[in-house]
């Protein structure tokens, strides 16, 4: 094992050699629509490996416009609906073929997908290129001035007259669409992927975390998007993820494709109607006229507890600021960019079952009873709505999908919802001797995901928009320590 200088963690030097069963099984459609790819591969100049199969890994990129309509509710009709379009909206993505069934890596400029609206992407997503609902691993970067889907939460408000007030259905599947073409288009454009990398740096001036805790007072977590406060605004940073991440996908001395990473929420300035991809947006564009060879996809980490408050006063200029230090923080992580052969392409996932809360306001009859009542503030209904399509799920049985990309010198996995950053930090320690990068905003169903200390403190009380019953750090933390075991050298 030897450190990368500037790195701050272990880069395991060994290579493992990769190895495939073939199946006898009948073929169904996704099997053959898999073996085609396989196919393709060999035809294409992969490497056969002496007993198996062709196993040359190859990725396409593809990327969709997603923005909403003017009219469309933003932030699920929680602010004003959208008057004008400031930046567009893209979802962007790439897909790996070549790792037995393929691999979808996707992020969205939208602010949540949640229950069946975030497994209607990954099924139509999965269904071009023929593979696992479970392999598609989508991300919200969760700007709040844009769409906001449950589709069972709409369906329950359609039936109190909320009709289209979360967001719109058709709008929905247009989007989608687009997105669905732009991957099958994709497919004919893939390239042979013989190496990956990784780099990281520290982000200057843009992290801080919600808690603050002034002299004589109990701690608060009333530090948001911008704090007019100053004592707020100016306390300590407190815990966030200092460093951006990135992963990048490599044909010999060819860079492909870069997929960055960093933990807070992604807002300057939000609620006038005014749709925009935000500072990580505008960074992301910047990175790639910068960069115009690389395709470029950049995700939100865990950072329900992490915003950009202390380094932000809500200005245009604040955006444009934060966007530049991120982009810096890209092109950092690039500098600092170490490369590896891709001998091997795992994955794995791990079933994910958090608690319910069913107490108090949120007990289904309490639910069922706000939803209906029409005097009530649309939020509160809206809230409760969400609530019962999230109990509806669990009461169904369905865990949540908890993902990894595993190849060797680093992994890459994302977290349910507004996860809280320590648990992005978590994962990192729990393998500390390899590159772990943390996407949240996945399933967001749960809303915050707070720590069992946080939960003491009052976050919850506070803050609301959470449908997770305390116990629910011991179940990730657990669920961490399985998706990230360490493999064992293929022979």
């Amino acid at each position: 094992m030897k450190f990368a200088k500037g790195e701050g963690f272990m880069q395991p030097t060994w290579n493992h050699r990769t190895r495939s069963a073939v199946s006898s099984s009948p073929l169904t459609r996704r099997r053959l629509l898999r073996t085609l790819a396989g196919f393709a591969v060999g035809v294409n100049g992969g490497r056969l490996l002496s007993g198996q199969r062709t196993r040359t890994v190859q990725l396409a990129t593809f990327q969709a416009d997603v923005t909403p309509p003017l009219g469309h509710p933003l932030l699920g009709g929680w602010i004003q609906p959208a008057k004008q379009i400031a930046d567009p909206l893209e979802a962007r993505g790439l897909v790996l073929f070549g790792a037995e069934e393929p691999i979808v890596v996707l992020s969205i400029d939208w602010c949540e997908l949640r229950n069946d609206a975030y497994d209607r992407w990954r099924d139509a997503l999965a269904e071009v290129v023929g593979t696992r609902r479970e392999r598609v691993l989508v991300s919200c970067v969760h700007q709040h001035d844009a769409p906001y889907a449950d589709l069972t939460a709409q369906r329950l408000m359609d039936q109190h007259g909320l009709i289209r007030a979360m967001f719109y259905p058709d709008f929905f599947e247009q989007a989608l669409q687009r997105v669905a073409k732009a991957l099958r288009d994709a497919v004919a454009t893939r390239r042979r992927v013989t190496h990956f990398g990784i780099g990281q740096a520290k982000v200057q001036k843009v992290a801080c975390n919600r808690r603050v805790q002034l002299p004589g007072q109990p701690p608060r977590f009333n530090r948001y998007s911008f704090t007019g406060d100053p004592a707020v605004r100016d306390a300590p940073e407190g815990q966030i993820d200092p460093f951006l991440k990135t992963i990048s996908f490599w044909d010999g001395d060819q860079p492909l494709a870069a997929l960055s990473c960093y933990a807070t929420h992604p807002m300057s300035r939000y609620g006038q109607g005014n749709v925009s991809a935000d500072f990580p947006g505008l960074a992301r564009r910047l990175r790639q006229k910068q960069q115009p060879d690389v395709f470029q996809i950049y995700l939100t980490g865990c950072s329900g507890d992490v915003t950009a408050a202390k380094y932000n006063d809500g200005t245009p200029k604040s955006r444009e600021l934060l966007a530049q230090r991120l982009c810096q923080g890209m092109a950092a992580a690039w500098d600092a960019t170490r490369r590896f052969p891709l001998d091997q392409v795992d994955f794995r996932v791990v079933p994910l079952r958090l608690p319910v809360e069913r107490a108090g306001k949120l007990a289904p009859e309490a639910l069922q009873k706000t939803l209906a009542n029409s005097r009530a503030p649309y939020q509160t209904r809206c809230q409760a709505a969400l609530g019962l399509s999230w109990q509806k799920r669990c009461d169904a049985g369905q865990p949540i999908d908890l993902p990894v990309l595993d190849l060797g010198a680093a992994q890459f996995l994302v977290l349910p919802a507004e996860s809280f950053v320590a648990y992005q930090l978590a994962a990192q320690q729990t393998r500390p001797d390899s590159f772990v990068m943390v996407a949240g905003f996945g399933e967001c169903a749960p809303g915050y995901i707070p720590t069992e200390k946080t939960r003491a403190e009052g976050f919850v009380k506070e803050h609301g928009y959470c449908w997770v019953a305390a116990g629910s750090e011991q179940v990730i933390l657990a669920a961490l320590r399985r998706a990230l075991k360490k493999r064992q050298p293929r022979r």
